[in-house]
């Protein structure tokens, strides 16, 4: 299955299980507690002072996305219209027709207050910002 991992060597490369990525300050990402409806591909970005998800959510228009934090959750879903009735017979299904879902799992250092997203070219980006006592601090030579 696609972005299923078996072994924890291959956990770096894994949506489906947040128990397994340990990023710092970002726990991580996937079904968190159940397995999402669809996935939609994801990148997963560490700037010095934020993380960024891409989510490839072409088709889906923003007023129709919803983000919402539940403790240390960030949620995410997407619905789109489609005609009524319209069931296509898939040879081969890799992205969602109606709708998706993905669940984050944000770790201590991330400010929700501040987390952010905006679409751009059907992609949705979030920012969600590293609390500025958990970013690296340089140290002058003197």
């Amino acid at each position: 299955m696609y972005g299923h991992c078996r072994t924890s060597e291959n956990s770096a490369h894994c949506g489906a299980h947040a128990g397994h990525h340990k990023f710092q300050g970002f726990a991580g990402f996937g079904g968190g507690f159940r397995r999402p409806k669809y996935n939609v591909p994801t990148n997963v970005v560490k700037t010095e002072t934020a993380f960024e998800i891409h989510i490839y959510a072409l088709g889906f228009d923003k007023e129709n996305m919803k983000l919402s934090v539940l403790g240390n959750s960030l949620h995410i879903s997407g619905t789109k219209n489609v005609e009524e009735g319209y069931e296509p017979h898939f040879i081969r299904q890799e992205f969602p027709i109606k709708s998706f879902e993905r669940v984050f799992e944000l770790g201590n250092s991330i400010d929700k207050s501040l987390i952010s997203a905006k679409q751009e070219n059907g992609v949705l980006v979030i920012t969600l910002p590293i609390k500025l006592e958990a970013q690296p601090q340089g140290i002058n030579v003197e």
